[in-house]
């Protein structure tokens, strides 16, 4: 065999075994399009109540969500304006199939990290986990109630700093809505 023939050969074998490959790569399971309500662009407004986050007072913010790395997993971006200043954070929400259950991790600016589960039950989804904030760790819950069109949706949140005594951190009405004008 000629090297000409010999580089051929292994080139044919290596373009059929990316072909193969690609044919056979993995697709989202049925489960990670409930993710999909989230894709797209939401605008909030509601109340922070006072507690170990800080002040009571009014908020808004917006958050973009798209599916990423082939459709596996969710992931926002929020900026959020409150009492406290101005937070920005990212979020990464996905499925295991393994264990059949919605995975959450939050990473906020400040150093602030949330890691929990996600619960869907119809249009309700809560969020529970563990909150590890300016040193400090709480437990959170935060549930969304979806209006029957899922463009819109309320949400309750609550904080405890050992599982047992849980008291109110925010609610906010959630609106999806178009992006902003790029300036």
């Amino acid at each position: 065999m000629t090297r000409t023939s010999i580089l051929l050969l292994v080139l044919i074998v290596c373009c059929a075994t990316a072909m193969q490959a690609q044919a056979q790569a993995p697709k989202p399971g049925p489960e990670i399009k409930k993710l999909h309500v989230w894709v797209g662009h939401w605008m909030y407004e509601g109340e922070y109540e006072a507690g170990p986050l800080g002040p009571a007072g009014k908020h808004t913010g917006e958050m973009t969500c798209q599916m990423i790395l082939g459709g596996f997993f969710l992931q926002c971006r929020w900026t959020d304006r409150g009492p406290a200043g101005e937070a920005r954070g990212l979020e990464i929400d996905g499925y295991d199939p393994v264990n059949k259950n919605f995975s959450s991790d939050i990473y906020s600016g400040g150093g602030g990290r949330f890691s929990g589960m996600l619960t869907i039950a119809g249009t309700t989804w809560t969020y529970a986990g563990k909150w590890t904030i300016a040193g400090k760790q709480y437990q959170l819950k935060d549930s969304y109630t979806f209006a029957p069109d899922l463009k819109s949706a309320t949400q309750t949140a609550e904080i405890s700093a050992d599982g047992n005594t849980w008291t109110p951190l925010v609610s906010s009405n959630w609106t999806k809505a178009r992006p902003a004008a790029k300036k």
